[in-house]
């Protein structure tokens, strides 16, 4: 095994490219052809997990929290992060990490939460837009069944829970082949019509060089006329939060079994109301820029993490907002990466990492 497989493997689900601007996201130290036999899932890289993983003989580190999230000019081992890189290159540990990418799929580390508490009808609560693009293209007839499947096999025509998506219509298309051309139909310096199907299917932007890639090795054409369209589009399986319904419960009721399942200290949570809870939203991690949004959406409760003085005030009775912590919000998420894992490569060892790394403690 490779750390290329593994990373492979996550990047599927929770495409490098769909993380914020602010990220760094992916594989942090190491070569990914760098051959590995153990790995130790955790959520924040600290010395202790390191440490941690040199002791079980872990090659590669999977974390959800980045070990680098700035630029560093100089590694001297000044501080904690410099430190654990020094230690890591030295001991040969490549460290991966999945952060607001696997936030912004809908099974992703919102997803776990979510179904620990029974949600259910799950969609994103700040759907994001501007990920799909259209592709256009004109192909014979004949050769038709041929190119959609290189395209969809490359990772065109998915829409949600669907795959090979694609409209298609027939019509008569004409060219006229000059001196230097090598028509695959017709003749030279003659106008020639042939049937042909316009083809119309979707991709997220970041696979459209392969997509045209395999438009262009399968079409018979020399010359492929083809059109690509920016989709402004919102999609409910990508984007911040997420959005689910339970049956309703009262309010004290559902905040102790958060407290229950999450095994929190304690909610920081606004004034309770008294209305029933049924619909649910929960952003892992800090998720207050998403209060507004719950808001929107009529959820009844939301649930995220490091919620300040000041933003409590935004619930104006309008929703339930509960603070259950950052650590608290997305610790599932050491389970999410573990499944992703091993229902591919059941036999290979996975280990979740047995330190808590939450820096924060209750008196």
């Amino acid at each position: 095994m490779i750390i290329k497989d593994i990373t492979d493997l996550i990047e599927n689900i929770a495409p490098v490219h769909l993380q914020e601007t602010y990220d760094n996201a992916g594989l942090i130290i190491g070569d990914k052809n760098s051959e590995i036999n153990q790995i130790l899932i955790c959520l924040d890289i600290t010395e202790t997990i390191l440490d941690e993983a040199i002791e079980k003989n872990c090659q590669l580190i999977i974390s959800h929290h980045p070990l680098i999230f700035k630029g560093l000019k100089k590694i001297n081992g000044n501080n904690s992060i410099e430190k654990i890189i020094i230690k890591a290159i030295k001991n040969n540990i490549a460290i991966y990490a999945a952060h607001t990418n696997l936030d912004n799929v809908i099974n992703g580390v919102n997803s776990v939460l979510a179904e620990k508490l029974g949600l259910k009808n799950l969609r994103s609560l700040q759907p994001k837009k501007d990920i799909f693009r259209k592709l256009v293209f004109f192909c014979p007839v004949i050769h038709a069944d041929k190119v959609r499947k290189a395209i969809f096999e490359a990772g065109a025509g998915q829409i949600g829970n669907y795959d090979s998506c694609s409209f298609n219509t027939e019509g008569e298309g004409s060219f006229k082949a000059l001196e230097n051309a090598n028509p695959f139909v017709g003749e030279p310096r003659k106008l020639h019509f042939e049937k042909e199907i316009r083809i119309e299917t979707i991709f997220p932007f970041y696979i459209e060089n392969k997509v045209v890639e395999a438009l262009l090795q399968a079409h018979p054409y020399e010359e492929v006329a083809y059109d690509i369209y920016k989709l402004e589009n919102y999609f409910a399986n990508i984007g911040s939060g997420i959005i689910g319904e339970i049956e309703e419960a009262d309010e004290t009721q559902f905040l102790s079994e958060i407290k229950k399942i999450t095994s929190c200290k304690c909610i920081r949570h606004s004034n309770l109301s008294g209305k029933k809870i049924k619909n649910v939203a929960i952003c892992g991690g800090s998720g207050s820029f998403l209060i507004k949004d719950a808001i929107t959406a009529k959820t009844d409760i939301f649930i995220t993490g490091d919620v300040k003085y000041h933003d409590f005030f935004e619930a104006e009775n309008k929703i339930l907002i509960a603070d259950i912590g950052h650590f608290e919000s997305e610790q599932f998420t050491k389970e999410l990466l573990y499944t992703i894992i091993t229902k591919k490569f059941p036999n290979f060892a996975v280990l979740i990492s047995e330190n808590n790394t939450n820096p924060i403690h209750y008196l």
